[in-house]
């Protein structure tokens, strides 16, 4: 069994220039305007403007505090950064890690500015019984969750200092196991009514938390079934005559090549500042099939051209229906 490492030499700006080279064009003018950190922003005729977000005015010229896009709005000016922390909006599917255990709550780390907090009451207890959290339920928290353990949730509420917290009220959300897990910038998951999504064809789940992590695992029966009673919905109840699911059976070695396949999708798109999202994760998985393309081959920058002119190519034809 051949079990090659290969170690590429980072090269910065790689990645934009192989898009360039896929879509045949060199240093392309932009209608928007990119700026670093001091750049001075133009305000040639714009009588009266508003100072948004990421501008600062220093002697009376208009300059850049971060990196980003300069975005106009009627009179408001303010700069969108290219790559920021998640920002939690109430109703988000997320995928986290546990980072500690006390105060009958558990502190997930979802890649944000602060950790969140998941209380104990907000958990959907095995078998899906309701009743009250008691202190035999706070000894036994880590038969729930323990640190370094991933899992799923939902945010339930956004409060004013900026912290999170998270419910795991229903039987699709929980504990992540037997699966890869792969991160992408928060900016390029593309919110949609549904992040659980089940693809029976190749026997996977895909978990595409808003905050960047996405979790790739092959499907389990008891995921299928809580899948299909919706996606992102916020709040909703266990089965209260559901029963605790089963440890999975460990994935066969065709389950993993497919796992890792759809996880190497995932990162071409992130290479190539596509949204992630299952059409396109799935248009990626295709496309590495039907050419050919090994698994370990799937990042190198001949399929990644191909991948980029494929998308050129499809976004040009819709442009022109």
């Amino acid at each position: 069994m051949d079990a090659a490492v290969r170690v590429r030499a980072h090269q910065p700006g790689a990645d934009i220039a192989l898009i360039e080279r896929a879509l045949n064009v060199q240093d392309a003018p932009n209608s928007e305007q990119f700026v670093c950190v001091g750049d001075e922003i133009p305000t040639e005729g714009e009588e009266g403007f508003l100072r948004g977000h990421g501008t600062q005015v220093v002697d009376g010229k208009l300059v850049a505090t971060v990196c980003g896009l300069v975005q106009r709005v009627n009179k408001l000016i303010y700069v969108k950064t290219l790559n920021s922390r998640y920002n939690a909006e109430q109703g988000d599917v997320v995928v986290g890690r546990v980072a500690d255990v006390a105060g009958k709550a558990w502190r997930v780390d979802l890649k944000s500015r602060q950790e969140a907090k998941l209380l104990l009451s907000a958990v959907h207890l095995p078998g899906g019984i309701q009743r009250r959290r008691n202190a035999e339920d706070e000894l036994n928290m880590r038969a729930f969750f323990r640190e370094g353990e991933l899992i799923s949730a939902e945010v339930q509420s956004v409060h004013g200092d900026g912290s999170v917290a998270l419910h795991t009220r229903s039987a699709k959300y929980g504990k992540l196991v037997c699966g890869q897990l792969v991160e992408v910038p928060p900016n390029l998951i593309k919110r949609q009514k549904q992040h659980f999504h089940t693809i029976e064809a190749l026997g996977v789940e895909l978990i595409i938390g808003c905050n960047g992590l996405v979790w790739v695992a092959p499907l389990r029966p008891d995921r299928a079934a809580a899948s299909a009673d919706g996606g992102a919905g916020a709040g909703a109840d266990g089965d209260a005559d559901g029963a605790e699911p089963p440890p999975p059976p460990p994935p066969s070695r065709v389950q993993l090549e497919v796992v890792c396949r759809l996880s190497n999708a995932i990162r071409v798109l992130t290479r190539l500042y596509m949204h992630v999202y299952p059409a396109a994760v799935l248009a990626v998985y295709e496309a590495a099939a039907d050419n050919g393309v090994a698994l370990r081959d799937m990042l190198e920058p001949e399929f990644l051209e191909a991948v980029a002119a494929q998308e050129a190519q499809r976004r040009g034809s819709a442009m022109q229906e």
